[in-house]
């Protein structure tokens, strides 16, 4: 019983006097109580509010975790700081009066800006050439002038249409002698009695996945071109594509698996009809080998068991996987023999950054000491540094930087002031727990210290995201996974991604099978780019 409900009026100084130690007892009882709810209910309106300043930020704020310091209002000027007297001004000079006078500009005109270094590389670019007439030849002879130069202006265009149709005229022969008949067959194309040819397939293909255009969209923009054709064509082709292109997924999915060192995160997909109107809940898992290629399989949950399913219980001697905190990965390191799990400083600095509301003071320390460590990192980079001597400068410079921030870890979490439903305590709580992982790159030197190389790879399926928004069967999401597999990977390897499709859609077919991994974006950039198959549209416009 609450002290409101013994006493709903307040009591007067001869009542209280005479009320028994029972009743005081109760009413203190009911206080405390009192204070308590009070205290937990403050506690998950601080939580609430956290939340809810956290959902502004993601729909509203900046997204960008980077701190930007204020200078002090005490900070020295740089004349200051280095014991520089500041200059005296000078007196003023006297001044006279200048006739006006009008002087010819000499800014260069939008004409010679147009005329200045071409801004496209004439290799790959079309160019369109179209002479100018100069008007004073009109009313001479050729014997009365002589060209002695040229000037060129570019300017950039767009042709209404940009497809072509191909049309391959056969001879149709009848042999006099024999009477026989006889006519070429035509090309063969890489999908088998299709109309589309390789240059339409591998250009739909890029639109779709590498400028997350809808296939939707792209048959409206071929209907207003004049082109009869149905949508259900084009996915029927999506798919025919993507058939030929899986098995070269699948090797290099099986390059990542024998990698020592793997990044792998998840991001969710929209996926297959759950009902009227809702869509299941799926998964992208993409995993990063240490060759620079990556692969998004598709399951259909986030559940811990498809981490053994994708990665497999057998580890190559030495191997390292690096992930965020989900626990997931964390039993898997547990199931595999051999296996260290690594830890992402980037996810532990984000707990810490968004703990900046509830504890400003001591968020700003920890984000602080975490810079440090990734200024030796940095410094590694800008050397180039590798191998021993890239562990080297890790153990001499950022090793002492991490034990120190852990040590402020552990004296900041004593701290008995401070909630545990509090954003900071989670963040100390997440980087205590991690340690042994966060410490796994200061003795290893092909460990990265974080997993900003996968988020970056795996920035393409949100993107898309915002485009198509979903898959509408599960078996769509596999093969989006398949195609974002291979064109991020040509990405990173600076693979022109149409050149690449052209080509392996036209090889794969006649490749043998056992190397198939020739054809992986790494490999094909050794093998076959310096001479790609290409189409016979590029032979006809060459």
């Amino acid at each position: 019983m609450t002290a409101a409900a013994l006493f709903p009026t307040p009591l007067s100084l001869e009542e209280a006097a005479a009320l028994s130690p029972q009743t005081v007892l109760l009413a203190i009882q009911g206080w405390l109580h009192s204070e308590q709810k009070l205290a937990s209910l403050q506690e998950q309106i601080d939580a609430l509010k956290h939340q809810l300043d956290w959902f502004k930020r993601q729909t509203f704020g900046q997204k960008s975790e980077k701190r930007i310091l204020e200078a002090p209002a005490q900070q020295l000027t740089l004349a200051e700081a280095l014991g520089i007297e500041a200059a005296v001004p000078l007196a003023e000079a006297p001044t006279r009066i200048i006739p006006a006078h009008t002087r010819k500009s000499t800014c260069r005109t939008p004409e010679d800006q147009a005329e200045s270094v071409p801004f496209f590389d004439a290799d790959q670019v079309p160019v369109m050439t179209i002479e100018v007439p100069n008007p004073e030849m009109a009313a001479l002879t050729p014997e009365q002038y002589t060209v002695i130069g040229s000037k060129e202006t570019y300017r950039l265009a767009q042709r209404p249409s940009s497809y072509v149709v191909i049309k391959y005229v056969r001879p149709v022969i009848k042999r006099l002698d024999t009477q026989t008949i006889s006519c070429p067959p035509a090309p063969v194309g890489v999908l088998e009695g299709s109309r589309a040819d390789v240059s339409f397939a591998a250009g739909m293909v890029v639109e779709k996945f590498l400028y997350h255009l809808p296939l939707y969209r792209l048959h409206q923009r071929l209907q207003d071109m004049g082109f009869t054709l149905s949508r259900v064509w084009l996915t029927q082709l999506m798919q025919r594509v993507v058939g030929l292109l899986e098995p070269i997924y699948n090797a290099q999915f099986d390059s990542i698996r024998a990698s020592r060192v793997k990044a792998m995160d998840e991001t969710p997909i929209k996926a297959g009809l759950q009902g009227p109107g809702k869509m299941k809940q799926g998964y992208f898992w993409p995993v990063y080998g240490e060759r620079d290629e990556i692969c998004f399989p598709y399951c259909e949950s986030r559940r811990a068991e498809h981490v053994d399913q994708l990665l497999g219980l057998t580890a190559p001697p030495g191997a390292v996987l690096i992930t965020d905190g989900y626990a997931a990965y964390s039993r898997y390191e547990k199931k595999t023999e051999g296996l260290t799990h690594a830890q992402c400083w980037a996810h532990t600095r984000r707990e810490f950054f968004e703990s900046q509301d509830a504890d400003p003071q001591r968020a700003a320390v920890a984000l602080e000491m975490i810079g440090n460590i990734y200024a030796v990192e940095a410094e590694i980079r800008d050397r180039g540094l590798k191998g021993a001597k890239k562990q080297d400068i890790r153990l001499t410079k950022a090793k002492p930087l991490v034990e120190a921030f852990f040590t402020w870890v552990a004296d900041t979490a004593a701290d008995t002031g401070l909630l545990p439903s509090n954003p900071l305590s989670k963040a100390l709580a997440y980087a205590h727990k991690r340690r042994a992982g966060l410490e796994v790159f200061l003795s290893d030197a092909d460990v990265p210290i974080d997993t900003n190389h996968l988020e970056r790879g795996l920035r393409v399926i949100p993107m898309g995201r915002k485009a198509w928004l979903f898959c509408w069967t599960e078996l769509g999401a596999k093969q989006v996974g398949i195609v974002q597999s291979l064109l991020t990977t040509c990405r990173l390897h600076d693979v022109n991604p149409y050149d690449y499709l052209v080509d392996v859609l036209q090889r794969v077919g006649q490749h043998p099978s056992s190397r198939v991994a020739e054809l992986t974006p790494r490999l094909w950039k050794e093998h076959f780019a310096a001479n790609p198959l290409r189409s016979d549209l590029y032979n006809i416009s060459n």
